[in-house]
């Protein structure tokens, strides 16, 4: 709750709920972050630290307001405690884990399109979802992250740097460019395999006769990044419609991967543009990690959680180890 006034924390504090929002505090079981906020003798006077001394003996977490010149005119405590003091309390709060703070973490996302003409283009159904939530937990966690994305209509996550492409060249040409800068790679890009031979500088005109397309094979990004990747973990994706585990294996080796994130795209809450996947985590030391249908969210975490987990075992912490048995 942030800012808190005194009228609000003296409801808390008396459990009176005659609103919405005193209502929910009564009625949920989340823990609870306060930064008070208001006039410096409202903030000292005995009634409100009274009854933060109250909340704080419930497990509330209090904020303490700042010092300083206040909007009545008058100075001294009771300005709002600075956003990064609020965020730290929250997190430690919730737990969250910082443990990638020492980590810039390259990560791919969306589809590329792959231009034929000036109108038309090949593509996949990527929303670029996946990826983005894989960028947005690493960045919790602590990690600089470089985002580089393909066309999508996702918001970049808070505290990511966003690098745009539109076609599979030009994310090749952004990744070898960042991935000397990264300790950790994950590339949930759905890169085009093929691209036209020829691309026209004008709309190619309909007639009646049938058209074929000539198709080349495009850089695979994730086995050359993999092949120079020296002690970085390599991580990338797997969409599959069959043999899941199989093809995932495969593609594990033929890579030179760490950790394939494999799916089956036909199941329902695991395809494209879902908010929702179904994933397996199939890594590098042998570990087949299946997972229940979750958020996209809860599903970047694990991810992190296994990457993290992955490199304490091919750098030989002892700790990592005995997770993995």
């Amino acid at each position: 709750m942030a800012p808190a006034t005194a009228d609000i924390i003296a409801k808390f504090a008396r459990g009176i709920a005659d609103d919405f929002l005193t209502t929910l505090y009564l009625a949920s079981t989340a823990p609870v972050v306060i930064a008070p906020a208001m006039n410096v003798n409202m903030w000292n006077h005995a009634s409100t630290q009274e009854n933060v001394e109250m909340l704080r003996a419930r497990g509330i977490t209090i904020v303490d307001p700042a010092e300083g010149y206040l909007a009545c005119g008058m100075t001294g405590a009771g300005r709002l405690a600075g956003q990064e003091d609020i965020v730290a309390a929250v997190r430690e709060v919730l737990k969250v884990e910082r443990d990638l703070s020492d980590d810039t973490v390259l990560v791919t996302a969306g589809p590329t399109y792959e231009d034929l003409d000036p109108v038309r283009y090949l593509t996949n159904r990527s929303s670029g979802k996946m990826g983005y939530a894989v960028a947005e937990a690493a960045a919790r966690r602590g990690a600089k992250v470089i985002l580089v994305s393909g066309p999508t209509n996702l918001e970049t996550p808070a505290g990511v740097e966003r690098v745009d492409v539109r076609s599979a060249k030009e994310m090749h040409r952004a990744v070898v460019d960042r991935f000397a800068d990264a300790t950790i790679a994950i590339l949930a890009a759905a890169v085009a395999d093929y691209r036209p031979v020829e691309q026209h500088a004008e709309k190619i005109k309909k007639d009646s006769a049938p058209l074929t397309i000539s198709l080349e094979a495009t850089t695979d990004i994730l086995a050359e990044v993999a092949r120079n990747k020296g002690q970085r973990i390599v991580a990338g994706f797997a969409a599959e419609t069959d043999h899941v585990a199989e093809n995932a294996r495969k593609k594990l080796l033929a890579k030179n991967a760490d950790l394939i994130v494999a799916n089956d795209v036909t199941a329902e809450g695991a395809g494209f543009d879902h908010s929702t996947n179904i994933v397996t985590l199939f890594s590098r030391d042998g570990r087949d990690l299946a997972l229940p249908k979750l958020s996209k969210s809860e599903v970047a975490q694990r991810i992190l959680d296994e990457v993290v987990r992955l490199r304490g075992v091919l750098q030989g912490s002892p700790a990592a180890k005995r997770s993995a048995v």
